[in-house]
């Protein structure tokens, strides 16, 4: 059985759909505050996140990881703005600097509107089109032995090579999300973890059996990794009612905005998924709240596990059960609600140790 992994998500500033914080879009102390935190809180990367007006992911990807000892960063990457050959020299410098510690997010781009501000007019397919013929050549080039041709409705290359290898071998893990069929078609051939959205449990089970069921033709077997957005408080009833404060909190904001955070991901068939789960109900499983993921249009990660630390670990290991092993978490509260998720992830920690002693059997059995 494999080991559970934790991702938070950094940001460069303490602000979240639910709150705003004064001062500076980049705020270095705060950054390296952040950072730290999630590695005292025993995660094992954090996220950092792509959208046409966020900062640089690469500078705040080298910046957290100067700031920190141990923890690893999940870096989000649009195929398309940068030539895959340049992207994946980025990468393999950045992975020697940190010593290993670095992992690509690949995202297509589920919203025309969102990729026009950075000046790509694609179409979704096509954009998908370019995506699979991205990463053919930033898997090849990071691992050619000697300089190759290639010739592709988007790239063309003559004698690409470079000296410049990734620290892990064969290189960086490749995260990928996406839902939609053409997702799922490029995951499959190149994801080394599968990223979803915290849907209920019998959906979440069902899509991972597809995907696993597409990797497995092309002689891939990813992990599957859940994102969710944990409200945790010493009791489940508390941590409930802070959940309705929040979702209070997000109405009141939304109609006069966060625009861009509210609308950027709409289009996209994950976000298209939970508002469609969310009309089933507030609660649904063990404790995944639904109505956040309404109150900001799916846009993104939205969903909740609420409860007690006991409470929303056991949830966590529940998705567990039905195949994944990554957790993405990250807060409405961003920076207070680290040191809740830290129990969370030793009781998770805990729980899969239990299951794989399980499987195991008897000593000397």
């Amino acid at each position: 059985m494999t080991a559970a992994e934790f991702i938070g998500m950094i940001l460069t500033n303490n602000s979240s759909e639910s709150r705003t914080e004064g001062g500076p879009v980049v705020d270095p102390d705060f950054t390296s505050r952040f950072a730290r935190a999630h590695e005292a809180a025993g995660f094992d990367r954090v996220l950092v996140g792509y959208f046409s007006f966020f900062p640089d992911g690469f500078q705040v990807a080298a910046y957290t990881l100067h700031e920190t000892q141990r923890l690893g960063v999940l870096l989000a990457h649009r195929p398309g703005f940068v030539a895959p050959t340049v992207a994946a020299r980025q990468f393999a410098t950045l992975d020697q600097f940190s010593g290993g510690r670095l992992a690509m997010h690949t995202i297509s781009g589920a919203n025309d509107d969102e990729q026009a501000r950075d000046g790509d007019f694609s179409t979704k397919p096509e954009r998908y089109r370019r995506t699979d013929e991205y990463l053919t050549v930033l898997r090849r080039y990071w691992t050619a032995e000697e300089p190759f041709d290639f010739d592709g409705e988007f790239y063309k290359l003559r004698q690409a090579y470079t000296p410049v290898k990734c620290f892990q071998s064969p290189h960086i893990p490749i995260y990928f999300g996406g839902s939609s069929d053409e997702a799922l078609a490029v995951s499959a051939r190149h994801a080394d973890v599968y990223a979803q959205w915290g849907e209920p449990l019998a959906e979440t089970a069902e899509h991972i059996g597809r995907v696993q069921a597409l990797a497995a033709r092309e002689g891939r077997h990813p992990r599957i990794s859940l994102s969710t957005r944990p409200i945790v408080a010493a009791t489940d009833d508390e941590a409930l009612d802070r959940a309705y404060a929040i979702l209070r909190t997000v109405q009141d904001r939304r109609p006069g905005g966060g625009v861009l955070m509210g609308n950027a991901m709409e289009q996209g068939v994950g976000s298209q998924r939970l508002l469609a789960a969310a009309k089933k109900g507030d609660i649904l499983d063990r404790c995944l709240f639904m109505p956040l993921a309404t109150a900001t249009g799916a846009a993104g990660n939205s969903t909740a596990l609420v409860g007690s630390p006991a409470t929303v670990a056991a949830a966590l290991l529940d998705y567990y059960d039905v195949g994944v092993t990554t957790f993405l978490m990250r807060g409405y509260d961003p920076l207070a609600d680290i040191d809740t998720y830290a129990d969370v992830i030793g009781r998770v920690h805990e729980g899969v140790a239990r299951r794989q002693a399980a499987a195991a059997g008897p000593v000397g059995a």
